[in-house]
């Protein structure tokens, strides 16, 4: 299994791409920096196609206008950081309404419901015996699940329907969603597939059961991200990652070699750490309808659910560890990283050249054996028929002094990052936004009477 095609451009010297000064394809060209946290920002989430809320270390939730970057409110009631944040909207009683509302969860072991229209604290809960470090929002059955030292699971009322038993000291660190009513939850190196089930007793309750450990990672689990109804992967923090069949939850395939530029497809998948962890964790994990895209420590890399293995990579996409990856509707990813750095990369495929033999196995690799040529042609025909990528770097946004934690993509509204110099940055498409001023300019001239427009 190769990690990465042999004739991508990648300088084997590991050294970061650059690009120059006249980023013709990269349309950021305005920003309007925000302003309000005291302290690292780690989240950021969407409220709605124009409002997103920020939280950090400081204990402070945020509300802004994503097209004018205006702070909405400003809402204080937690006493620590926070280490995690949801969205959780709601049918209101008028069918063409919804009600949006946010759950945050702080070092301070609360959660808080807060209501985004009026800024208001809608309900607080106290009773958790240890921190909460996610939390997921399971909208087809109206509830939303805590994990921690225990998984629990909560209706819209924030009444506790049910809870496991306290699991480890580690707790658990991700959740990721499942069809039939599961979740899978990492805790340290395992992956616990929990299901809920409508209580017996004829109320509205739920229970939640552990249905199956999986304990294939060799160290602990940092990411999980669910592709569809039929698919979910994991990432270890040894660089392995896994794609699990989110049906029955065995494992499909594996890499491990995301940092070894010469393994041969024949090659054993699970080898052995030659690099620190720092430099081959995988940190995150988004999804594309046919891929995987992963960042794992400094580089990215492109992996193919079809072909099961990795069509494209970017070894040294940053200065620092990638924190945060995903997939733009178009063939674009963007990846921002402790470096301070944010950057969109285009996926192309290559022009193929003519491909080398492959020897297959230890006899082979020095010519021996009449299997060598039948060998050498089938290997041959597999590349010739197998399109090759490659990662361009085709924008640049430098405008934090550290770590960027991660961002939100608004579409034609911009770009939204965060980061551990307390700030948080909108970056706008510069053609748009001149556009917008003119047309601005243009209504009121006319409201003056000095100018007649058409519409």
């Amino acid at each position: 299994m190769e990690s990465c095609p042999r004739d991508s451009p990648v300088d084997n010297k590991s050294s970061v791409q650059t690009i120059g000064e006249e980023q013709i394809q990269n349309p950021y060209t305005e920003l309007l920096v925000l302003k309000g946290h005291q302290d690292i920002v780690r989240f950021l989430v969407q409220v709605d196609d124009c409002r997103f809320a920020s939280a950090g270390d400081d204990g402070i939730v945020f509300l802004w206008n994503a097209q004018t970057g205006e702070k909405l409110f400003e809402l204080h009631g937690h006493t620590h950081k926070i280490t995690a944040i949801a969205p959780f909207s709601s049918s209101s009683e008028a069918p063409d309404e919804k009600k949006h509302l946010i759950l945050t969860a702080s070092a301070d072991r609360t959660v808080i419901v807060w209501d985004c229209t009026s800024g208001r604290q809608v309900q607080k809960v106290s009773c958790f015996h240890s921190t909460v470090k996610c939390l997921t929002v399971l909208q087809r059955l109206d509830v939303w699940l805590s994990g921690g030292n225990d998984l629990c699971v909560w209706n819209r009322k924030l009444d506790l329907l049910c809870k496991t038993s306290h699991l480890t000291d580690a707790g658990i660190s991700a959740l990721v969603e499942l069809p039939k009513n599961c979740v899978a939850a990492a805790v340290g190196k395992e992956l616990i597939i929990f299901r809920l089930i409508a209580s017996n007793d004829g109320s509205e309750g739920w229970d939640v059961l552990e249905v199956k450990r999986l304990v294939d990672h060799q160290d602990n689990i940092l990411s999980l991200v669910s592709v569809n109804d039929l698919t979910f992967v994991t990432g270890s923090h040894v660089g392995e990652l896994i794609v699990w069949d989110a049906l029955d939850w065995t494992k499909q395939a594996s890499e491990c070699n995301f940092w070894d530029s010469s393994v041969h497809p024949d090659a054993q998948p699970e080898i052995k750490l030659t690099q620190s962890p720092n430099e081959t964790s995988v940190q995150h994990l988004a999804s594309g309808e046919e891929c995987v895209f992963a960042a794992v420590g400094k580089g990215i890399y492109v992996y193919n659910l079809q072909m099961k293995r990795v069509i494209a990579c970017q070894r040294t996409a940053h200065d620092s560890s990638v924190l945060h990856i995903e997939k733009l509707p178009n063939r674009q990813l963007i990846s921002c990283s402790e470096d301070g750095s944010v950057r969109i990369w285009e996926l192309r495929e290559k022009q193929q050249l003519p491909a080398e033999p492959v020897p297959t196995g230890f006899f082979s690799m020095w010519g021996f054996g009449r299997a060598n040529k039948q060998a050498n042609q089938a290997t041959k025909k597999m590349q010739e028929n197998t399109p090759m990528y490659f990662l361009e770097l085709v924008g640049d946004l430098i405008g934090h002094s550290s770590a960027v934690q991660m961002f939100l993509y608004f579409g034609e509204l911009g770009l939204a990052t965060c980061s551990a110099d307390h700030l948080i940055i909108l970056w706008k498409d510069g053609e748009r936004e001149s556009r917008l001023r003119s047309l601005t300019l243009f209504q009121k001239l006319a409201q003056n009477g000095d100018l007649q427009l058409k519409f």
